[in-house]
């Protein structure tokens, strides 16, 4: 669904697309059964824009970028603008932030590289310059200016802003499996005073932060970096964002990879669905790896998975029942909410799984309940002093404006539990709350489900792992089939996206492919 950032996130450059409170997909129809439109496949597809570029877009084509120090050893910085509504050119001005880090030779320089990290919300320049700019194979610096910009609403892009530290820390903690109408009505009136608090601060930029909007302010500033073609290396949401560049201007595609794919043709409905599945596999691979280990506080050697589950499970609802203190100095307890999003966050990397079980087992035998909150604090990008990023409002704004909501009110979620909970016993209830929250967002959705062709583009590098959580890898496949020039890359493993995640066979792929252009043999699978 984070950049301030774990290892996990600027190793991987992976973003969490769900979180507790926090839905990275919302669905294309509010109807409450299964019906084709909420769940199947869409046939739209997302058409080119016109070569040649509108007399009224010229002037930020032209622009000059006034590259200055950026406090950071070896980065600069500068600021670009984009036009805050394409279709009115002169009502105003969105400020991108841009950072670069400059090929450092030998060899002949390939261009620039834009890298973002996914989200959305996650600052594309904050991991440039905290990991891919130091972190990327030595060879790939050498021959690319490394490039960041981030997109509009995020981070130092004027940033959407909603609620404040203090309002945050409840909102996070708000039950998300309600037992009763109460309940229920408190965590709709959580996700109201979340969205009305979008829009008070963000009026105006609300209406205008999709991706098929930032994709075409990275062709800005592809242009006034004087780079004929877009190479790209895009993770999570930032596959979307490279594969709606590619079908708006396939002319211009360089080196783009896709890692930790996206499908864009499916309502929201149906791809929260397919995470909250994607999250039980992940959850199955840690239970199986747990009950392996000395210090597993769920269960031992022999103990089906399904059982570690039910374990887990009945610990949330005691927490439910009975936070317990976490040493937290604004004195935040841990209940459920906050718990279910700090085993979350473990899922996205297989290294984080011994740091889940001492949580988990500080919480379970102890009370103690530091551990998990470290970990969630770390999902939601909150600081020590409580201070959140950007990266929930940017999150939220995004999403809920590049597809209509999932669900419309709370019977709908009601009658949707089974599937969800059929999909994830462990995860499933709270995430089928999740996708209740763009029903009350204060903006009408402007984007749909749309496959995407980009027909007449260069090889496209799609990268899915079969175990990834966030991004299962049908959607890895899905994309990969929708885009005529696509190479599909396959990671067998666990963990969320797979380049740069220890797999030689995977970064040696995608780095032959950055360096020469050759994209990997049809049908290539690491391990």
């Amino acid at each position: 669904m984070h950049t301030r950032r774990s290892s996990r996130s600027l190793r991987t450059g992976g973003i969490l697309l769900t979180a507790a409170l926090l839905v990275s997909a919302c669905s294309a129809s509010a109807s409450t059964g299964p019906s084709t439109s909420a769940t199947a496949a869409a046939e739209v597809t997302l058409a080119a824009l016109p070569e040649a570029t509108p007399a009224a877009l010229a002037p930020y084509y032209g622009q000059k970028a006034r590259w200055r120090s950026c406090g950071v050893p070896g980065f600069q910085c500068a600021t670009l603008k984009a036009p805050l509504d394409y279709a009115k050119p002169g009502a105003g001005d969105v400020r991108l932030a841009v950072s670069r880090k400059k090929a450092t030779g030998p060899g002949k320089r390939l261009g620039s590289l834009f890298v973002n990290p996914g989200g959305p919300g996650g600052s594309a320049v904050g991991y440039l310059q905290a990991y891919a700019g130091i972190g990327y194979p030595a060879a790939v610096r050498a021959r690319y200016d490394m490039v960041a910009v981030d997109p509009r609403g995020v981070a130092r892009s004027e940033p959407v802003e909603c609620l404040d530290g203090r309002r945050m820390d409840t909102y996070t903690q708000t039950d998300t499996t309600p037992d009763d109408a109460h309940e229920t009505t408190e965590l709709v009136d959580a996700y109201k005073e979340f969205a009305e608090a979008c829009g008070a601060h963000s009026p105006g930029l609300l209406r205008h932060v999709s991706t098929v909007e930032t994709a075409r302010d990275m062709d800005i500033v592809r242009a006034v970096l004087g780079d004929r073609k877009l190479n790209y290396v895009g993770a999570s949401y930032g596959t979307f964002l490279g594969a709606t560049y590619a079908g708006l201007f396939p002319g211009r595609v360089g080196r783009l990879v896709l890692d930790g794919a996206m499908d864009p043709s499916l309502p929201a409905r149906r791809m929260n669905l397919d995470q909250t599945a994607g999250f039980e596999t992940a959850f199955q691979s840690f239970a199986k790896d747990c009950v392996q280990q000395p210090d597993c506080p769920l269960g031992g050697k022999g103990t089906p998975t399904a059982e570690v589950g039910r374990h887990l499970k009945a610990f949330f609802r005691k927490l439910d029942a009975h936070p317990i203190p976490t040493g937290d100095a604004d004195g935040r307890r841990l209940g459920e909410a906050l718990a279910t999003t700090g085993v979350i966050a473990a899922m996205y990397d297989e290294s984080s799984w011994a740091q889940l079980r001492e949580a988990l087992t500080s919480a379970m035998k102890d009370k103690d309940g530091a551990g998990l909150l470290m970990l969630s604090d770390s999902y939601y990008e909150r600081d020590a002093g409580g201070r959140y990023s950007n990266l929930m409002p940017a999150n939220a704004a995004v999403n809920c404006l590049d597809l209509p909501p999932a669900y419309g009110s709370p019977e709908e979620v009601e009658r949707a539990l089974p599937s969800f909970e059929k999909a994830s016993p462990v995860f499933g209830e709270g995430l089928a709350w999740a996708s209740l929250s763009c029903a009350y967002w204060p903006v009408r959705a402007t984007g749909e489900p749309h496959r995407i062709e980009a027909r007449g583009a260069a090889p496209i590098v799609v990268v899915g792992t079969t175990r990834d959580p966030a991004t299962p890898y049908r959607w890895a496949r899905a994309l990969a089939a929708q885009l005529a020039s696509a190479r599909l890359l396959t990671y067998e493993g666990d963990g969320h996206t797979a380049y740069g995640r220890g797999s030689t066979c995977i970064d040696s792929a995608i780095d032959t492919y950055l360096l020469r252009g050759t994209p990997p043999a049809e049908g290539k699978r690491c391990s």
